[in-house]
């Protein structure tokens, strides 16, 4: 992989280097994936999926952000394998419980109820995996985003990766160059990781991953504006500075929460990033690429649709080749078959 970003004494070259060494096989790769894959087994799975998706997301626009979120925590571990919706048992311990998922995933019950609409449709052919990675898709659209093709034809895991989940999946208060690292892991770009941040654009926080943000560097990073200084009164009157309030919420976009477009990037360059990651991206002096983009999907917002579309593509092609080697196609999202 021929890289030549640099961050000062930070080498990408050798991040790339000793990711490599640590492991792999998971990668974002040419899997063989195909979108006329259940055009004879399950012709009308895209319906089906995109049905059930609009009946979720106008009950509760909120919904799509929870099944990009489902999605994204999918393929950081083990690769886009369904395992994330897996539940514990006796003899498996799932992903839903490792901190960076545990309250922060929901809609899990939306893929049930999808699962259960393909199945009676189609038993037993169409895979958990897919079913995510096509919800995800529909969701974005149903919120103002962009169209992309989903090729088809992942598999369901019979494990699951905790330990994963603990390591992969960025945080709230990582910095840049961790992030980037943990990208580049997956086989996703830098520009990969700017794209796919705009998700947040539809997404919720809770006072717990941006408490160190709004009682941290928030007003250095927005100046002396009367406007955010007020956002940033109204922040604090949602997450106190040391306990309570944990799981209070609010918009990480807060001019169009509900709305798929590029306001997420206008409130970076504005400093008011609710997320320490996520400011970083654009203040810090390690972010000479990550700023540079910031700025290019503020300004056009069909670049970043675009982009957006193409790293959704990409990064649902990380593979697990044990997924797909001894994978199946689970009859119930939440638990391996028997």
């Amino acid at each position: 992989m021929a890289l030549s970003l640099s961050f000062g004494p930070f080498s990408v070259h050798f991040m790339v280097l000793v990711l490599s060494i640590l492991n792999t096989s998971i990668h974002a790769s040419d899997p063989p994936l195909t979108l006329d894959y259940y055009s004879s087994t399950c012709p009308t799975v895209f319906d089906i999926v995109r049905k059930e998706t609009e009946c979720a997301v106008l009950s509760d626009p909120r919904s799509a952000a929870l099944l990009v979120r489902l999605h994204f925590h999918d393929c950081f571990v083990q690769g886009c394998d369904g395992s994330v919706l897996l539940d514990d048992t006796v003899t498996l311990k799932g992903e839903k419980k490792a901190s960076p998922n545990r309250h922060s995933l929901k809609g899990f019950d939306i893929i049930d109820g999808i699962k259960n609409m393909v199945e009676s449709e189609c038993p037993g052919v169409v895979s958990c995996a897919d079913i995510l990675t096509i919800a995800a898709r529909d969701a974005v659209i149903l919120v103002g985003g962009p169209y992309w093709d989903v090729p088809v034809g992942r598999k369901d895991s019979i494990t699951a990766g905790y330990a994963l989940a603990e390591t992969n999946i960025p945080t709230a208060n990582e910095g840049l160059v961790p992030i980037i690292a943990k990208f580049l892991y997956q086989g996703l770009s830098v520009t990969d990781m700017v794209a796919l941040a705009g998700a947040h654009t539809i997404g919720v926080a809770r006072c717990e991953n941006f408490r160190d943000r709004i009682y941290g560097d928030f007003r250095a990073t927005s100046g002396l504006n009367p406007i955010s200084a007020s956002y940033l009164s109204s922040l604090r009157s949602i997450c106190p500075p040391i306990h309570g309030g944990e799981n209070n919420i609010t918009a990480m976009d807060n001019v169009t929460p509900n709305l798929f477009d590029n306001s997420f990037y206008h409130t970076l360059l504005k400093g008011e990033g609710l997320l320490n990651s996520d400011q970083e991206m654009y203040s810090s002096v390690l972010g000479i690429q990550t700023r540079e983009l910031v700025k290019k999907y503020a300004a056009d917002p069909l670049a970043f649709f675009q982009q957006f579309s193409d790293s959704m593509v990409k990064m649902g092609n990380i593979t697990n080749l044990e997924s797909f080697a001894n994978g199946e196609v689970r009859k119930n999202c939440r638990f391996v078959n028997t």
